[in-house]
């Protein structure tokens, strides 16, 4: 893969493996919006880029070559051979060698521990308009002011300590809904005890998962969510709607629990099990599998 930097980004050359809209519509992330040329305006790690995919060439705008190396080509997990992990995936069964073909470029994202902490504890029982809208307006109201690109104002998500100013009241006025408490609760335990939950990283899933599962609003499949999105603990399994569908359709019995289907995938695809999860997620929502 070749970078190049032009006027105001960078462009990547040569790069499989990698498509944006796979990327950011398979449910990992909330804060990414496509725009009308198909390009894809995002913030995350205190910055705003917008990227594109032409032929087989990446272009990610309001960047440069050093904040690639030293953010970005972590946040899009560039290390990772998805090309290797693609192949072990579809020696499984006909039906993840289909799902891999449908979502070839999907990449799991590295994403900020914290953030994803808040925004799948949002997640429960909402819908993604939803909790796109309740993560921005927290961001607008209490982040920092990144900048403005294209003629849009941008905010980096709150700190834990800055979010931590906020009443439940105006937690709620955010439009988190019922989740308010669970937000105010878990950022008086992190401000008070001074934990980092990147530190989560570094230990097992299962320590990490039992971890997770001490703040209030954190259920398995919550839990789950942050676990793989924001530990990179890849030998998890989250199960949601339609995940459950696209199990029942192909691997389990319809009558099987969702605890019971976790632990089935994560005993069928081992540490492979986030991955097969993403994959499987994408194929299922976009074909409406099961619905």
């Amino acid at each position: 893969m070749k970078i190049i930097e032009n006027k105001n980004g960078i462009i990547l050359e040569d790069v499989e493996d990698f498509d944006p809209k796979h990327i950011f519509e398979c449910g990992q992330c909330f804060r990414w919006k496509l725009e009308d040329d198909n390009s894809y305006t995002g913030v995350a790690m205190g910055k705003v880029i917008n990227v594109k995919r032409e032929d087989n060439k990446i272009y990610i705008d309001n960047t440069n070559k050093k904040d690639y190396e030293e953010i970005w080509k972590d946040y899009f997990d560039m290390d990772t051979d998805y090309k290797q992990i693609k192949s072990n995936l579809k020696e499984f069964d006909e039906y993840l060698d289909k799902a891999v073909d449908f979502g070839w470029g999907i990449r799991i994202l590295r994403q900020d521990s914290w953030e994803m902490l808040i925004s799948f504890i949002i997640s429960s029982n909402n819908r993604i308009p939803m909790i796109q809208r309740a993560i921005e307006n927290l961001s607008e109201k209490y982040g920092k002011y990144i900048g403005e690109y294209r003629g849009k104002k941008y905010y980096a998500f709150p700190t834990p300590e800055e979010l931590n100013k906020a009443t439940q009241e105006e937690i709620r006025e955010c439009k988190t809904g019922f989740r308010d408490k669970y937000i105010k609760s878990t950022c008086e335990s992190i401000v008070e005890s001074g934990i980092d939950v990147k530190e989560y990283r570094n230990i097992s899933t299962e320590e990490c998962c039992k971890e997770l599962k001490k703040f209030n609003g954190v259920g398995p499949k919550v839990c789950d969510c942050i676990a793989l999105f924001g530990m990179q603990k890849i030998d998890t399994f989250p199960v949601d709607v339609w995940v459950k569908r696209v199990m029942q359709e192909f691997y389990v019995d319809e009558d099987m629990s969702l605890p019971k289907i976790r632990k089935f995938a994560i005993d069928k695809f081992g540490d492979m099990a986030g991955y097969a999860q993403q994959y499987l997620f994408y194929y299922a929502r976009e074909l409406g599998i099961g619905k």
